[in-house]
């Protein structure tokens, strides 16, 4: 390694390059964890409605990696698996909630609920609402987080080898089986992997839970709203401890997507 840093001039560009990068991203937060006191902190993590708005961003973006499981996976075993005309239209579908402005999603979610559209018609008359309800935060964030899981779980069934099911299937065993007794056990890490990156993505929303649910109050809404009115002072503990908690859950996940061994 030594060698490769006295032999090839670009080597110092790749180092600046990757210290800029981490700079970028850690600097800011380091700054802002680091302003709030400690006194701070524990007064905020006292405030119930701190609590109650991380609580609902957590148990809201959980709901949705949940949907996005159920829903997603056999759609990304469909993309993974097979061809088809439209294939690639299909999957740049799939794509567009994330290159889509965060506010047109809210918007377009309020257009189809409404009682003038069909499909607001059907949510009325099983009683659900989603304008100011935390259904409607778990439909935005399901809607903004399913691109990543589904991509992050094709690229997983990509990694399992078709061959193998085709034993499964040559053997005697149903489709139903094959996916749960092979397909499954090689393949469980990407969903897992999935699901966080769905709901990295979930609670991190604000532009279209703002327009769709100020009320209730996830984390990024109350952090907004204290920003506007009271300033830095009284947002930054808010922040410090939405991130907290988040790397927490986050870091406990990855333990558990971690590979045990060569067997594994």
């Amino acid at each position: 390694m030594s060698r490769f840093w006295k032999t090839d001039p670009s080597a110092w560009l790749v180092l600046v390059c990757s210290g800029v990068i981490v700079g970028f991203i850690l600097l800011p937060l380091l700054q802002m964890a680091a302003e709030p006191s400690i006194a701070t902190m524990v007064e905020t993590a006292k405030d119930k409605d701190v609590v109650r708005a991380i609580a609902l961003s957590l148990w809201t973006a959980a709901v949705s990696a949940a949907i996005a499981l159920v829903l997603g996976t056999p759609f990304a075993y469909l993309l993974s698996r097979r061809a088809f005309p439209g294939k690639k239209l299909l999957e740049s579908v799939v794509d567009l909630p994330i290159m889509i402005p965060h506010p047109v999603i809210g918007i377009a979610l309020l257009g189809i609920a409404g009682r003038n559209h069909w499909v607001g018609q059907i949510l009325s008359e099983l009683g659900i609402r989603l304008m100011g309800t935390a259904a409607g935060i778990v439909a935005v964030m399901t809607f903004v987080g399913l691109p990543f899981y589904v991509n992050t779980v094709k690229t997983g069934f990509d990694a399992v080898p078709i061959r193998i099911e085709n034993v499964s299937r040559s053997l005697g065993a149903s489709a139903g089986a094959t996916f749960f007794r092979v397909t499954f056990p090689l393949a469980w890490r990407s969903m897992v992997v999935g699901m966080i990156m769905c709901m990295a993505r979930a609670i991190s929303e604000f532009g279209a839970i703002v327009i769709i649910a100020y009320h209730p109050m996830v984390a990024p809404v109350m952090i907004y709203e204290r920003f506007t009115a009271y300033g830095l002072k009284y947002s930054q503990p808010v922040a410090v401890w939405l991130i907290a908690v988040c790397l927490a859950l986050f870091l406990l996940l990855r333990l558990f997507s971690m590979k045990k061994g060569p067997a594994a």
